[in-house]
């Protein structure tokens, strides 16, 4: 059996545009051939979703979801028909992706939103938190702590609440459904307010 490794399954990622836990499966099933591996994605639907985030979606829904309430959330989610937008599936998509909001309270949509400035912050932070390492060895606890910020401050990088496995992340869950519609689907934008928080604007 070939070794899987993280790098493996991210340079399939990237080419791919499918789920991690859906490019090291089907890493796994090609026994570590990457070319067969893309074939395995292609023949499920799941090498497309970066091939369609090009083409327009305009339509969509404004969901909302509110808990007890005290804790609510917006969220406008497009894809490229009305008729997709009208299906039971894409209705209970956006209600979960504004329940998950709601429960998790991201700061960002995704990591490119993130400021630079507020990037430097957390890596200034983090260098003065280790002590007496090489600089590589730093470097590269750097970037896992940065992925752990990501995986907590982003939405899309943040693990789904009701993915039983607790593995895939909201951008995972929104590529399954752009293999499965065969259309762009994109979280456009969010907010969400919190009963007695002071008021400031947290619009992506």
């Amino acid at each position: 059996m070939a070794e899987i490794t993280a790098e493996k399954v991210k340079e399939l990622r990237e080419k791919t545009g499918a789920g991690m836990m859906e490019c090291k499966k089907a890493l796994v099933e090609s026994n570590g051939d990457f070319e067969k591996a893309i074939d395995i994605l292609r023949q499920r639907g799941l090498a497309t979703a970066s091939k369609k985030a090009s083409r327009t979606a305009s339509e969509g829904l404004i969901e909302s979801y509110i808990h007890m309430g005290k804790i609510g959330t917006i969220v406008e989610i497009n894809c490229e028909t009305d008729f997709v937008a009208r299906t039971d599936e894409f209705k209970e998509l956006a209600k979960d992706i504004a329940m998950h909001i709601t429960a998790t309270n991201p700061v960002y949509l995704s990591r490119e939103e993130v400021p630079a400035n507020v990037l430097e912050r957390e890596k200034q932070i983090y260098r003065a938190q280790i002590l007496n390492k090489p600089p590589q060895v730093v470097e590269k606890i750097i970037d896992g702590k940065l992925e752990k910020f990501f995986s907590e401050t982003c939405l899309l990088d943040q693990i789904f609440i009701k993915d039983p496995e607790q593995k895939k992340t909201i951008k995972d869950i929104v590529n399954e459904k752009i293999a499965k519609f065969g259309e762009n689907i994109v979280i456009r934008r969010f907010v969400r307010f919190q009963l007695g928080e002071k008021t400031t604007e947290k619009q992506i």
